[in-house]
């Protein structure tokens, strides 16, 4: 017979397999930076900076290095004078496509009633 150790048995699973691609892909402004990378084609960083109003340098820099950690984004570093970096969203970003379409289709249908829903909770019913 096998036994489970007791600390294992105990372990919590999460009850929501999605999660950790909720937290990869929909973090604050990650899908906007993918959104305009799978969209829009390489980019320099002013570019890429310019298309996302309210982003700031340091946290779009954050952005990328973390999405570039995660596979999602590739950055070229161009060896001319001034140098000259590039960014683009992989392979790997441009699978998450469908995952965007299916939200902006969603959104299309469903974000009236979103809207009507919280104006009616404001007004108290």
């Amino acid at each position: 017979m096998t036994t489970v150790p007791r600390a294992a048995a105990n372990a919590t699973v999460d009850p929501c397999p999605i999660t950790p691609v909720i937290d990869l892909v929909f973090g604050r402004w990650s899908t906007q930076v993918l959104w305009v990378l799978t969209h829009d084609g390489r980019l320099r960083f002013t570019e890429l900076q310019q298309r996302i109003p309210g982003l700031t340098p340091k946290v779009l820099t954050q952005r990328l290095r973390q999405l570039e950690r995660d596979g999602l984004v590739a950055r070229t570093y161009y060896a001319e004078v001034p140098p000259r970096v590039e960014y683009a969203a992989t392979p790997l970003a441009a699978t998450l496509a469908p995952v965007f379409g299916s939200i902006v289709d969603w959104s299309g249908e469903h974000l009236a009633e979103v809207l009507a829903a919280r104006a009616a909770y404001d007004a108290g019913g």
